[in-house]
């Protein structure tokens, strides 16, 4: 694998990283069980490879997920990776979802332990997983501006929120980044909050570019799913929408094919031929799917290739809601 790799910049204002960032959330949580020690090997193998902008969340496995990266980090050059962290969500013992938590306080507690559970005195991107509605963004953001202040994290970033919400937030502070899912069934973004984010020179991190799998080419409809795996609940995975949406991945597949490519690799290009400002996160268990996913960035996509993947699978084509009724109902960016 390369150790040049191309690199960029989140937004106008943030952190040089590279074109490509791994998301870690389900080594560790939501997507069922995952091997540990292939998790750290992948995180090294992205690094290797010259992957620097590294996704997790306080609340992936209570603390597990940032326990996992300060090993998998353990002995690498902390100056040359872009550790990038959500918070927020509230966990209990028994895994359930307690609500949210975006307040100045819960801010400031909250970034006190990632910084020891990552062993690092900084975090480069530092992020409420939602909008929390009791909590006013101006208030939220202005806490994470005084950590900004404190040295404790180096730029601000927000996650699935709407473009009034940006505004309001880039009042306050620079955003670097904004997190939210994106993809060739995902693509309500384009509307409204991806022209406001240029507007305002605020980058996007794109998650759910395989739409949790379902672009990856690997799904089939008989795929057994583990009680803890988030898409045995997930709208897009259910019966006769992931009879439909299956069809939309064999037709983005004759696509791929015709590229000599992947499903994966068509998909995770196709967003990232989306513009500059934008970086695909991939969420690569294994070592086999990330040098699949790391394929994407040789794949060229001329204008009658866009024009086929769109034809394939057009815009609104998808079948289901990307998240159940009562997560989608927690979504500023859906609003």
């Amino acid at each position: 694998m390369s150790t040049t790799p191309l690199r960029t910049v989140l937004g106008t204002t943030g952190p040089a990283t590279s074109v490509l960032g791994l998301g870690l959330m389900g080594m560790s949580d939501l997507y069922g069980p995952a091997d540990e020690a292939e998790s750290v090997a992948t995180v090294h193998a992205a690094l290797d490879a010259g992957v620097t902008l590294l996704d997790t969340g306080d609340f992936y496995g209570m603390g597990h997920n940032e326990l996992l990266l300060a090993e998998a980090l353990r002995g690498r050059d902390r100056e040359s990776v872009q550790i990038s962290v959500k918070y927020g969500a509230l966990r209990g013992p028994d895994r359930s979802w307690l609500g949210f938590d975006a307040s100045p306080a819960h801010t400031k507690s909250a970034v006190a332990y990632s910084l020891r559970r990552l062993r690092t005195d900084y975090i480069d991107v530092y992020r409420p997983a939602r909008l929390d509605p009791a909590v006013p963004i101006e208030e939220t953001v202005g806490a994470i501006a005084d950590l900004v202040q404190a040295g404790y994290v180096r730029h601000i970033g927000l996650s699935e929120v709407g473009a009034e919400t940006l505004r309001r937030a880039a009042a306050v502070h620079p955003i670097s980044d904004l997190q939210i899912e994106y993809s060739l069934i995902s693509r309500g973004i384009e509307a409204e909050i991806l022209p406001t984010a240029r507007e305002l020179g605020i980058g996007v991190t794109a998650y759910g570019v395989l739409s949790r799998g379902l672009l990856s080419g690997h799904w089939s409809a008989g795929r057994p799913v583990a009680a803890t795996d988030f898409r045995g609940h997930s709208p897009r995975f259910q019966g006769e929408n992931l009879t439909h949406n299956l069809e939309l991945v064999e037709a983005l597949r004759m696509v791929a094919g015709e590229k000599g490519a992947s499903v994966a690799q068509v998909a995770i290009a196709w967003v990232a031929d989306r513009g500059a400002d934008i970086v695909p996160l991939v969420g690569a268990r294994r070592r086999d799917r990330l040098a699949e996913a790391l394929g994407a960035l040789e794949v060229r996509l001329t204008a009658a290739d866009l024009a086929a993947i769109e034809a394939a699978v057009p815009a609104g084509s998808a079948a289901g809601e990307r998240y159940a009724a009562a997560q989608m109902a927690h979504l500023d960016s859906e609003r």
